[in-house]
């Protein structure tokens, strides 16, 4: 035992190996605290939970996830093919409106529609307007929340499967085509299942959305178990049985993955790298170009334009009573959270690409899969698994100070920016990880050789070769990030400080008290916050470039396996 630790450890351990493993530790605690929690058993409430309402939170978060992967399979693949492939009118324009639902959150288009399609909701005004009768449409069920989080969700599928539609598939159809295939069964029988490693990692990014989705859920009233955690912790305050909700989540979080892997079992997918040729587009029949122009308007009018015509008139209405400095406040508040957590998630990121690459331990070279776990996590189940050891140290820092200085203090970390920062590095890790990861791969690894010949250090490299180089990847991280935490809501409910408040949180706490019309000043300033970068991530689109999405999980010069 001795001579194997003196071989592969003493030998190979340096200041990166201590580094990559400090980072995931740190990343690791949350999901270790939950585990280890599972041993003092469930609370008081466990049984009768599982008599009554565990039956519903299974149910309804199988049917939701069902609904939402084919929902957004559809919108998604369907609207990436025919942006891809044919030429039609307002093509440019509509290539980047199809990716602003991303930037309302799900729980706001929630709040939108519910008032749009009210009894004396805006669609009833305009039909009784123009004298035809309305039969309302009850959008608060199950039914319901599907149809609002595919609409808000699906441009995660489509981003994912244009970027492998356009830069794969134009080899693959002429080769079909040579070999005397039509075009639709080329589609079906080698694009689309080319086209499955995008189209899952979009779909995944689905399923985790919609089990972390708190707002629109608790709203529409449908008992999920994102909604039974916040309930048992809060309500009923019992950790203890919160903490067997988030564990059972997170085997159908884990299950959802394994059964993917199962399915693609040893098959492997190449992708065509050294010579790039971009899938040529088509020019439909006129009658083909207005069917295509309604298919890809109508995910565009539902998913952005209703909600945000909805939230603007709100916005009018309620402007006087809602606007103040502490609203500005708020938004000042969410720029910085969002900021400082995007900033600190990349340069961790960035730390865990290359830090795995300097340590010559073989067995910490892919640790940043560790790393990249919090994604997979729900919000509330990461939120509750950050909580258990903050409140822990905590209470020893307390304890300490008071036996060596005989003071009393409060938390130091339990309700700071500190903790919430931390949650939100580990959440959205994987997000900034991906893009970075794909474009340091085409780097490859020749310019560092190169520099540590000429006797330059590892930090030297990275900072006046593999930065300037990954720009586009860090903007486009950053981005995404950015966005993400704007949005985020289960997570910053449970972590946030007490006098401090996110415009995510304050959209919610109006709806929350009948005030849906005063939500909509704060959810406008978000969507207006998120709409910015959102366009500016579609410019690596149209520039050719592979997008920074958080779906891009390979890069060109990978085989997925």
């Amino acid at each position: 035992m001795k001579t194997f630790f003196n071989i592969y450890f003493k030998r190979d351990l340096n200041q990166w190996s201590i580094y990559t493993l400090a980072i995931v530790f740190l990343t690791a605690i949350p999901l270790a605290a939950i585990f280890l929690r599972l041993f003092d058993g469930p609370g008081e409430s466990w049984q009768h939970i599982v008599d009554t309402v565990l039956p519903d939170y299974i149910s309804n978060s199988l049917w939701l996830i069902t609904g939402c992967v084919l929902g957004t399979f559809l919108l998604g693949v369907s609207c990436a093919w025919i942006i891809s492939r044919y030429k039609i009118p307002l093509q440019s324009t509509l290539e980047w409106l199809l990716i602003l639902p991303l930037s309302i959150p799900s729980y706001i288009t929630a709040y939108a529609y519910s008032g749009f399609l009210d009894y004396n909701g805006s669609l009833s005004r305009m039909l009784d307007a123009l004298g035809l009768p309305y039969t309302r449409i009850d959008i608060m069920n199950l039914g319901g929340l599907v149809f609002v989080l595919s609409i808000s969700l699906f441009p995660y599928v489509y981003l994912a499967s244009r970027a492998m539609f356009v830069f794969q598939s134009g080899r693959l159809l002429e080769a079909a085509k040579l070999l005397g295939h039509s075009e639709r069964r080329s589609f079906f029988k080698i694009v689309l299942p080319m086209a499955r490693p995008a189209i899952v990692g979009g779909l995944l990014l689905v399923v985790m959305e919609v089990l972390n989705d708190y707002g629109a859920a608790h709203y529409f009233g449908v008992n999920t178990f994102t909604t039974g955690i916040f309930r048992t912790w809060f309500s009923l305050e019992e950790p203890e049985t919160a903490i067997f909700l988030c564990a059972l989540l997170l085997v159908i979080v884990f299950l959802f993955i394994s059964i993917e892997r199962w399915t693609r079992k040893n098959k492997k997918y190449f992708l065509a790298t050294r010579s790039q040729f971009i899938l040529s587009k088509k020019v439909p029949a006129k009658s083909k170009r207005i069917l295509f122009g309604l298919l890809l308007g109508t995910p565009v009018f539902l998913g952005f334009l209703v909600p945000v015509g909805q939230l603007v008139y709100w916005a009018v209405l309620t402007f006087d009573r809602v606007a103040s400095d502490q609203l500005f406040l708020n938004g000042m508040q969410s720029l910085l959270i969002a900021a400082v957590g995007a900033l600190l998630t990349v340069l961790v990121a960035l730390l865990m690409i290359y830090f795995p690459k300097w340590n010559r331990l073989r067995i910490l070279k892919r640790s940043a899969q560790v790393t990249t776990l919090g994604y997979a996590i729900p919000g509330a189940v990461l939120a509750i698994g950050v909580m258990i050891p903050s409140l822990k140290l905590d209470n020893w820092i307390i304890e300490t100070v008071e036996y060596f200085f005989g003071t009393k203090i409060g938390f130091v970390l339990n309700g700071t920016m500190i903790l919430l920062v931390y949650a939100y590095v580990i959440r959205f890790l994987a997000v900034g990880f991906q893009p970075i990861n794909s474009n340091n791969e085409k780097i490859g690894i020749r310019l560092n050789e190169a520099s540590r010949m000429l006797g330059k250090k590892h930090f030297f490299t990275l900072r006046r070769i593999d930065i300037p180089l990954l720009k586009p990847a860090l903007i486009g991280a950053f981005i995404l990030v950015f966005i993400d935490t704007m949005k985020e809501l289960p997570l910053t409910l449970i972590l946030k400080p007490y006098d401090f408040n996110t415009l995510a949180v304050k959209a919610y706490e109006y709806a929350s008290d009948e005030l849906v019309m005063e939500a909509a000043l704060p959810s406008l300033m978000i969507i207006l916050i998120g709409v910015i970068p959102i366009i500016f991530l579609n410019y690596f689109m149209i520039s050719g470039q592979q997008p920074p999405t958080k779906n891009n999980h390979i890069s060109e010069q990978q085989n997925i396996e």
